[in-house]
């Protein structure tokens, strides 16, 4: 608190091809924007090039909304969070160089946000709807186009990571998958959207044989284009005729997979406080899944609002809000960085 005002902070994500920015005010969510990036879509990926120039363009006028949503003015600002890593270093640098300008020119504090940990810490994103926060310590599964990792949170600023994909993202194996039959990026969601409708044991596709926690998804986009390929060698119409079941089957394989390394590593860490964020969270087959799985289980299982799933500036500044608390302040030399 300063002088009796809430504490406002903004929070600036550009991680990889969403430009987003929100405001908290100590703690609770004012406003959440983000521009997505068109321009990807004819490439079926993000390229990042491209994903830098369209931050350059958006994120002068996201803010800006951000602030316009929140009813308040840039000098109304306490401290600025901002991601730091990893991501793509093109579209980082954009976001951080931005947000440590704005900390400079007002004199405030600049707090660098880890992305990974902000999906974690989406969970505890205050906006007036009742929901149930983790108890800590807990374990969560992020699983994005970008990074899938298992780890157990002990608190807003520790986090052991105890399992990640060695290959591929699920989100990327969704986005791949939806590539080999010809679906626009992103097409995650197109994936679940046909799969609704389709026969998930119609193409069997190979079961990752990783030990332990860690996963693997390059096999399974790689058996699932072999399978389109040799289809569509035999008959032209293959895709059309069988996009629901083939969407099923990739859909089912990945998920079996992320719920089965959820369900050893909770039992490894006996751990009954499980959550899942990042965007392929707002599957529907994973959210369904995850819960039967929690039923089964008994887990107290917390699946954060369709809103904070993909990127976003609300968990960046939120996890900023509790950086702040604890007085890490980044220099303003601090630089981005594109991995772990």
């Amino acid at each position: 608190m300063r002088e009796g005002k809430p504490l406002f902070i903004l929070g600036i994500e550009s991680s990889c091809d969403e430009t987003a920015a929100a405001v908290l005010a100590d703690g609770r969510v004012l406003s959440n924007v983000i521009a997505g990036q068109e321009a990807h879509r004819q490439w079926g990926g993000v390229v990042p090039e491209l994903a830098s120039r369209a931050h350059q363009e958006s994120i002068v006028p996201v803010v800006h909304e951000a602030l316009r949503q929140a009813g308040i003015g840039v000098a109304d600002l306490g401290a600025v969070a901002v991601t730091q890593g990893p991501g793509l270093i093109g579209a980082l640098l954009v976001g951080f160089c931005y947000a440590r300008s704005l900390s400079q020119a007002l004199g405030i504090p600049l707090i660098p946000v880890d992305h990974l940990s902000a999906h974690a810490l989406a969970h505890f994103i205050q906006d007036g709807a009742p929901r149930s926060v983790p108890r800590f310590p807990f374990l969560n599964l992020t699983v994005s186009g970008g990074h899938t990792q298992l780890a157990v949170v002990h608190g807003y600023d520790r986090m052991d990571i105890i399992g990640s994909t060695r290959d591929d993202a699920a989100g990327e194996a969704f986005d791949k998958g939806a590539k080999a039959l010809g679906l626009p990026y992103p097409g995650g969601p197109l994936i679940d959207l046909h799969a609704a409708s389709g026969d998930p044991t119609r193409f069997p596709l190979p079961v990752p044989q990783v030990a332990g926690l860690d996963m693997s998804f390059s096999g399974i986009k790689t058996a699932f284009a072999q399978t389109v390929r040799a289809g569509m060698a035999g008959d032209p119409s293959f895709v059309e005729r069988e996009l629901p079941h083939l969407c099923a089957s990739l859909q089912r394989c990945i998920v079996d997979e992320l719920l089965r390394k959820l369900r050893m590593a909770a039992r490894a860490q006996g751990l009954f406080e499980v959550a899942i964020s990042g965007g392929v969270s707002a599957n529907s087959a994973l959210r369904s899944g995850a819960k039967a799985l929690a039923n089964a289980e008994g887990w107290a299982l917390h699946l954060p609002p369709f809103a904070y799933c993909t990127d976003n500036a609300a968990m960046v500044a939120m996890a900023g809000h509790f950086g702040h608390l604890a007085g890490r302040h980044a220099p303003l030399n601090a630089v981005p960085f594109a991995r772990g």
